[in-house]
């Protein structure tokens, strides 16, 4: 039997898992996913870097939501890999408001709290914890950890975190939260393979994805991010509007005749690329695109990144380098150039032919500052967190 830690990444439509070597340094040795939650499932897996498996799941008594489906991929898995032993499990959880700043070791304590902050992030944290109580009904006797995507950001000085509210407000923890932590915590971890001594500098890493946001990094710790209260703040994303001006909500509910959950509902599934294209929420479908809708759509996404760039650049007085990670970071050669050709005055230098295969580093050796393109790797970050404190666990009890 192979000891092995078991990481989930619950989203709001999907769940990604992985399942590593106990052993430092921890091992890949499966990974699975389902996607289109709520639509027509798609269970993908794979054993390391064998060739994997896809399974559509449309048979009509299939469950259809995420903790039922996570105990069909868990009990998948045990039939895949009989030889593994399951000895720790580690969950991505969006939210750990103002009583986390590190991941934990989940108790009955923890877990009741965490389900307080659902209403803080209804979209994604209902759904992590969705598979914290699959381990459990599976796996009871495992300990199990949770990261959270706020915790990075507590570094943040207190002026980054406040909103110009009345005091109260942030003394009931109506603060500036941000999201996304985990993957700039990998990539804070991993910039100095890449950019040597600069990565101790001035950095924004743009997480770009369906949900997207940028945050500002220096000596390895966030500074400032675009994400705020919850997860609609910043950057203009797949189906989210990012940042609008409070004022419209209040117009929308008084003379446009739309209630709280109307409202709502718009500025989470129905904004965003969708909303301003009018074709997809996918990226990818507006760059194949003719349609005029699409290109403004693509124009007002780079309008968002680079004018929140700048926010960023001016609140760490200065740039040593751009990093772009995630969906659309990582795969989309043409919002790249678009950025960086915006971000030109600052002394980018863009080389397309590194963009276009895409390399690690897409800037040309003249270029005034580094830009990368880093794949992202939240259950990976998970995984080291979820051993560390597993150790210390079996430390203590000896």
């Amino acid at each position: 039997m192979t000891d092995v830690m078991l990481v989930l990444n619950a989203g709001s439509s999907s769940v990604k898992a992985a399942a590593y070597s106990f052993d430092a340094p921890a091992t890949l040795l499966w990974k699975g996913s389902i996607g289109g939650i709520g639509g027509a499932p798609l269970y993908e897996a794979r054993l390391g870097s064998a060739a994997g498996e896809t399974v559509t799941l449309d048979d009509e008594d299939m469950p259809q939501t995420h903790g039922p489906l996570i105990r069909w991929m868990l009990k998948r898995l045990r039939h895949e890999m009989p030889s593994l032993n399951i000895v720790a499990a580690g969950h991505r959880v969006v939210h750990g408001g103002r009583y986390f700043d590190a991941p934990i070791l989940i108790d009955d304590n923890a877990l009741e709290t965490l389900h307080s902050l659902s209403e803080l992030a209804p979209g994604h944290q209902p759904h992590n914890l969705s598979g914290i109580h699959a381990i459990r009904d599976t796996w009871p006797q495992i300990p199990q950890v949770a990261c959270f995507d706020t915790a990075f950001h507590r570094s943040q000085p207190k002026v980054a975190q406040t909103f110009a509210l009345p005091r109260r407000f942030a003394e009931q923890g109506i603060v500036r939260y941000g999201f996304h932590g985990l993957s700039y915590e990998y990539i804070a971890s991993v910039l100095p393979r890449h950019a040597g001594p600069k990565a101790n500098g001035r950095f924004i890493v743009a997480h770009l994805g369906h949900g997207a946001s940028l945050c500002a990094i220096e000596k390895g710790h966030s500074v400032a991010t675009t994400m705020g209260f919850t997860v609609l703040d910043g950057l203009m994303m797949g189906k989210r509007s990012g940042s609008i001006d409070p004022g419209l909500i209040l117009h929308l509910l008084r003379h446009q005749g739309m209630n709280a959950q109307e409202v709502e509902l718009m500025l989470r599934r129905e904004s965003g690329l969708l909303g301003v294209s009018g074709i997809s929420d996918d990226m990818r479908d507006l760059v194949a695109s003719d349609d005029p809708h699409a290109q403004e759509a693509i124009d007002l996404f780079v309008h968002s990144i680079v004018s929140n760039a700048g926010s960023l650049i001016a609140q760490m007085g200065g740039l040593e380098g751009l990093v772009f990670t995630a969906g659309i970071g990582e795969h989309s050669p043409l919002i790249r150039e678009k950025v960086v050709k915006k971000l030109a005055w600052l002394g980018m230098r863009l080389d397309p032919v590194a963009n276009e295969a895409g390399a690690v580093r897409i800037s040309t050796d003249d270029s005034d500052l580094p830009v990368f393109a880093i794949p992202t790797d939240e259950e990976g970050i998970i995984a080291e967190h979820t051993r560390l404190l597993t150790y210390r666990v079996k430390a203590a009890a000896l």
